[in-house]
């Protein structure tokens, strides 16, 4: 399990300037809407900006801390 703000820190370490909002879906603190903007996602393609998210989050999945993402990736100009 981890809280909404510990994986916002997670985000953020990886991309520093990434807004960052969190809905834990199920109550259970291991499933997550997560919606991701920053301007490091300009000229990626959707795959490679879930790809930067899911890296930051890698260690998390891995150990169970979260079990499952929905996410969303939005450039800083959208």
């Amino acid at each position: 399990m981890i809280d909404n703000g510990s994986l916002t820190q997670l985000i953020r370490a990886r991309i520093p300037d990434a807004e960052v909002g969190v809905v834990d879906r199920t109550g259970t603190m291991d499933h997550f809407n997560v919606t991701v903007r920053s301007k490091a996602f300009a000229g990626k393609t959707l795959i490679e900006q879930h790809q930067l998210v899911y890296g930051a989050l890698r260690e998390a999945l891995a150990d169970g801390r979260v079990h499952a993402v929905e996410l969303k990736t939005i450039t800083a100009q959208e």
